[in-house]
């Protein structure tokens, strides 16, 4: 089974989204996308600087739309049915969503500005932040983090976990840090995935309310938990409530290997995910669609996994 997964976090870099721009149709298809998050992700895409894009209320209406934008230009070059899954990683799980037809683009797009900026504002509250914990044992990086009153905010497998909490237990965090472990301090707002997170989650509530939903047409697994989802608004509400619980990416790749993955497809701004399939999938093929000359790669492991 080739599953794609779509990108919540951190590989997007100044201009990266300028050689898409080159593919028929794509600038049309961004302005849409723009239109509908009210955010312009070809002038961030293409010329903004590293701490523009990193900002909460623009980050992650970039992210869907190039996940979404690199989705559609697969799809030009694979047979139907080719993908037979799909799953995103926190915001990333929006355009899982609308590249499984529980969501049309536009509802995507709308539905990710305004969490974009409901995330933003409720960051505005308090200091807080995130750190990535890198190896040590799970239970004695759990155990540090639980001590110091922080959550694991993503638990990312491949030896990756998040925390996130006040910027002073994120201090101590990073001063003595789990046995085995070191503790990078993350280039973001707030504490994603946590409590703090809650005032944005009725916002985002009321949005997703109004939204039409279909049940996907390929398998979907949820950050909740890593099980497949077969009810469409059952898979917006799980986004939904995700704002402010943990993602649980490790479990996604746990439901991967149970249901036979063959290949991984990560979506553009791509990277992140494909480097943890590494680690926790080992021997499965991966390939990041970076720029659209990787779509070549992407679509012979396709072919290849067809044969």
């Amino acid at each position: 089974m080739i599953i794609v997964v779509c990108p919540g976090q951190g590989a997007q870099t100044p201009g990266f989204l300028e050689p898409w721009l080159a593919l028929d149709g794509a600038r049309d298809r961004l302005a849409a996308y723009s239109e509908a998050s009210e955010v312009d992700v070809i002038e961030h895409g293409v010329h903004s600087d590293a701490a523009v894009i990193r900002d909460t209320s623009i980050a992650q209406p970039l992210i869907v739309a190039s996940s979404l934008l690199t989705w559609h230009a697969l799809q030009d070059r694979i047979t139907t049915g080719a993908v037979r899954g799909i799953a995103g990683h926190s915001v990333g799980e929006l355009a899982a969503l609308a590249g499984a037809g529980v969501l049309t683009d536009d509802a995507a797009m709308r539905l990710v500005g305004i969490r974009a900026r409901a995330m933003a504002h409720a960051a505005a509250f308090e200091i807080t932040g995130m750190s990535a914990v890198l190896g040590g044992a799970e239970h004695v990086v759990l155990g540090r983090i639980g001590e110091l009153g922080l959550t694991a905010a993503n638990r990312n497998g491949g030896g990756q976990i998040v925390a996130a909490g006040g910027i002073g237990q994120l201090d101590q965090l990073r001063q003595q840090p789990p046995h085995g472990a070191r503790v990078i301090p993350l280039q973001v707002a707030g504490a994603f995935h946590t409590v703090f997170m809650e005032p944005a989650v009725e916002r985002m509530r009321r949005a997703a309310a109004e939204v039409l939903t279909a049940d996907p047409e390929i398998a979907v697994w949820t950050n909740h938990d890593g099980s497949l989802v077969t009810s469409g608004r059952e898979a917006l509400d799980l986004v939904v409530g995700q704002i402010a619980s943990p993602v649980r990416w490790d479990l996604c790749m746990q439901s991967f290997a149970g249901n036979g993955v063959t290949g991984i497809i990560e979506m553009a701004p791509a990277g992140v995910l494909t480097g943890l399939a590494k680690r926790a999938l080992k021997g499965v093929p991966t390939v990041a669609l970076r720029t659209p000359d990787d779509l070549d790669d992407a679509v012979a492991l396709i072919a290849r996994d067809r044969a």
